[in-house]
Formats: structure tokens, sequence, C-alpha cells
């Protein structure tokens, strides 16, 4: 029997899983997102698109009966996770089918979907790259981004909305996945995908693009939260280990300035890692003693992201890496 065999033989579930986190990283930096018919997360907001009009009322109506918008979202959201669930566990039973570094090849391949760091990484890098060409440029690049009024930022205003979206989607597009991953397998990324999308679609309070999400989101926006709660915080401690003492002593208190009890997390580390001024005009503001952004500190949040989605990758294979050494023995 060849050493190929005997290791292909050897490798087992938890160490398959720890190489499809490599494959989907290595996936997503050479070929990043993969075409938009075959990408389930457009699937996934598909279905939410359709079901959103069911749930949620027409904008501007008051709508009083908020019991049944808060039971349609939520029935709605419940059958769209028990689709997702049960379509990533047949998937995954279906590639322990295959034989030792097949199941790795194509458990990364399904993973890979779940991440987009690449595409992240480029479209934030794409704001600075537009506001050398002219303001203008640079906020209608942040609108593919964001969904605030972009209208009247100034530039450090838009780079400060830049590094917010990098420091929130760094968790969302990420670390969450990862930590899901390595929690429940692919299962777990898939469930965190679809309840993360829900949210950026159904997550409002109010109007928004013709519905009232008050009631028909709180299911979405509470499911969200419960699952992004950890990963968030590994996040933010991710990104203040690149700093000094004052970013560890002053995160608790910035983070909770945001009216997410996630999101802040990781937008307050970042903010005192680089010593920069991040906010809401009139929602919050994040270490309001910081400088005003620059395209310098918008260079470095990349950088520290990146370190950050390097360490993250790590601890996630150290934590399947058990079955990984028994292969190799």
């Amino acid at each position: 029997m060849t050493m190929s065999t005997d290791l292909a033989q050897a490798l087992t579930p938890s160490a398959n899983w720890a190489l499809a986190v490599l494959i989907a990283l290595l996936i997503d930096r050479v070929w990043g997102e993969p075409p938009v018919r075959w990408h389930p997360v457009v699937g996934m907001g598909a279905f939410l698109g359709w079901a959103g009009r069911w749930a949620a009322p027409q904008g501007g109506q008051h709508d009083t009966r908020h019991g049944v918008a808060f039971a349609k979202g939520a029935l709605a959201w419940c059958c769209g996770a028990l689709v997702t669930g049960g379509l990533s566990v047949a998937l995954a039973w279906a590639v322990c089918l295959l034989p030792g570094w097949g199941q790795a090849l194509v458990l990364g391949c399904l993973l890979k979907p779940m991440l987009a760091w690449r595409m992240l990484h480029d479209e934030v890098s794409e704001v600075e790259s537009a506001l050398g060409r002219s303001l203008p440029a640079g906020r209608l690049r942040l609108a593919r981004l964001v969904s605030r009024d972009v209208a009247a930022l100034d530039a450090g205003q838009v780079r400060e909305s830049a590094i917010e979206t990098l420091a929130e989607n760094l968790n969302d597009s990420v670390v969450a996945p990862l930590f899901w991953f390595a929690v429940a397998g692919l299962p777990g990324a898939a469930l965190y995908r679809f309840a993360n999308t829900a949210d950026a679609m159904w997550g409002y309070r109010g109007d928004r693009q013709g519905r009232d999400w008050t009631w028909a989101g709180k299911w979405a926006a509470r499911a969200d939260d419960v699952l992004s709660w950890v990963p968030a915080r590994i996040t933010a401690v991710l990104l203040a280990l690149q700093g000094g003492a004052d970013a560890w002593k002053l995160l608790p208190e910035q983070a909770r300035q945001t009216p997410s009890p996630n999101s802040g997390w990781p937008m307050a580390a970042m903010a005192l890692v680089l010593g920069v001024r991040l906010g809401k005009p009139g929602v919050y503001v994040l270490n309001p003693a910081g400088r005003l952004a620059t395209s310098a500190h918008l260079g470095q949040a990349l950088q520290l992201a990146s370190r950050a989605v390097l360490a993250v990758a790590a601890i996630a294979i150290l934590c399947l890496l058990p079955g990984l050494g028994r292969a190799f023995e």
C-alpha cells in the first residue's frame, strides 16, 4: 500500500474538516466567488426576497397586527433555515461517502461560498481607489457596501464607513462562518450564512424597499444576534491583540456604544487599534478622541483584517488538528 493511500485511509472526519478550511481559503484567494447562478447565498437571498414579500406588510400602512407580522417572519425564517440545514446535512453525509482526500476537497469547495474574504478585501480597497479619482466616485463605491445615505459624506467619513464595514463584515464573512464550521461542520456554516443573510435583508426597523420590517424582521435580527455573539467577540480579540494596552482597556466600553450587541465589538477594536474615530451620524461615535481616517488608516485596517483572517484560520485548524495529526502518524 502506498503512503498516499495510507494517508487517505487515516484521515478522520475532523482531519477532513481541517483540510477543508485550508482548501476553502485557497479557493477564495485564487478564484474568489463562484458564479452567481451557482452561489448558494444568492439562492438564500432569492428565497428571502420571495418570503419577505409574504411576511412583511406594505410600508406606510401603519399595520397594527404586529403579532401576525412577527409570526409570519419567524415562520418564513424557520422554513428557510430548515431547508438550508437539511440540504447541508445531506451534502455533508454524501461527502462522507467519498474516499479520503476527496472528502476534504469537496468539503472545502462547499465551504468556500460561506466565506467571502477576498470579495470584502477587494471591495473595501476599491473605495480608496475610487476616492483617488474623486469624492463622488468614492461615495458611489461605498454605496455598494453600506445601506446608509452617502450623499453628504466627506472623504474622511467615506473612509470611516469603509473601515466600519470591513470590521463588521470581517466577522460576518469570515470569522463567524469558520467558527460555526469548527463547531458544527458544513451545516453550522450554512445555517449561519442563512441567518446573516436574513438579517441583512430583513433586520430593519421601519420601512425598507416598500415593506415594514419592524416586526416581520425581528426574529431574523435576534437569530443573527445569537449566532454572532461569540464570533463577534473573537473578531474583536483578534484585532485588539494587534494593538496596545489602551485597546484592551477601552474596548468593552466602546463596544457598547452601538445599538447592535455584536457589531460594536469588531468596529470598536478596529477604531482603537488604528487610533481613529468611527461613527454613524446621530447614532454612535467610537473612539471619539481618535483622528480622522486617512488613506493610510484604510490600508492599515486591511492589513489588520488580513492578519485576523490568518489567525482565525489557524485557530479553526488547530481545534480540528488532533484528527489531522493522527493522519500523519
